[in-house]
């Protein structure tokens, strides 16, 4: 006899419909060249994307702001590969699916004499290169879906060469309204930067980014909002595509 009430099986199918619109990117591509993301139920070796333990395609909550998981996802472990970009060129993240409203974040963090295959994630300091939220009443991720749930991020011309991690971040604010109602989905991937620039912006740890309190965290999108302040530091150095263009 099946244990399944008609409030159990609402429940179950509210749990699978949110699985079913949370999200990953499941490749980068860049001069024609497309490298395989990270897929967390299907997992290959040999990807640019950081692996994870979010086997249910899921996400970051604010309470874990101060753990390691916000900086490469759940258990994130470094990739062994990395995406070759010459400064001021364009990467394409591919998201395998999305459906919720929020804003997209970009952000670089140096690997150092470590390299990307062996630095400690906890070490990593970021940078925001790119942001995007609320314009016209439009979320960036609008943009996104309506673009096959493909996003740009422009590698700043003026950044200097070298290995970093870079940290694409989507937010899911459907929640956002309760404590710890707020969902981000950072996707991580190793990349190696050639040209001639010289800038290397200090960057923060990224249990430093966000507050669980942050206006642009715990935010009711429901309310009629005309503005809304993106979460982290101020952008260092420009790169990447705003909703407008």
């Amino acid at each position: 006899m099946s244990s399944f009430t008609p409030k159990t099986l609402l429940a179950a199918l509210a749990g699978a419909a949110s699985v079913a619109a949370h999200g990953h990117v499941r490749s980068w591509t860049v001069n024609g060249k497309t490298y395989p993301g990270f897929v967390p139920f299907n997992a290959v070796p040999g990807t640019v994307g950081w692996s994870t333990t979010a086997t249910d395609n899921g996400f970051v909550a604010p309470s874990a702001f101060n753990t390691r998981d916000i900086a490469c996802h759940r258990g994130s472990a470094n990739a062994k590969s990395s995406i070759q970009v010459k400064a001021g060129d364009t990467i394409v993240a591919q998201w395998d699916q999305w459906a919720h409203p929020g804003p997209i974040i970009d952000y670089l963090a140096p690997c150092g004499s470590a390299g990307c295959d062996k630095v400690d994630v906890t070490t990593l300091k970021f940078f925001k290169i790119d942001e995007a939220g609320l314009e016209n009443g439009k979320w960036p991720t609008d943009k996104l879906m309506a673009q096959g749930n493909k996003w740009e991020i422009t590698i700043p011309v003026s950044l200097a060469a070298g290995p970093y991690v870079l940290r694409h971040e989507l937010f899911g604010l459907h929640s956002a309204g309760n404590p710890d109602g707020a969902q981000l989905y950072p996707q991580c991937a190793n990349i190696e930067v050639t040209g001639s620039g010289t800038e290397s912006p200090e960057g923060v740890l990224a249990t430093k980014l966000y507050s669980a309190n942050d206006p642009g965290i715990l935010f009711n999108m429901y309310n009629g909002a005309k503005s809304y302040i993106i979460p982290g530091p101020p952008l260092a150095i420009r790169g990447g595509q705003q909703p407008g263009q």
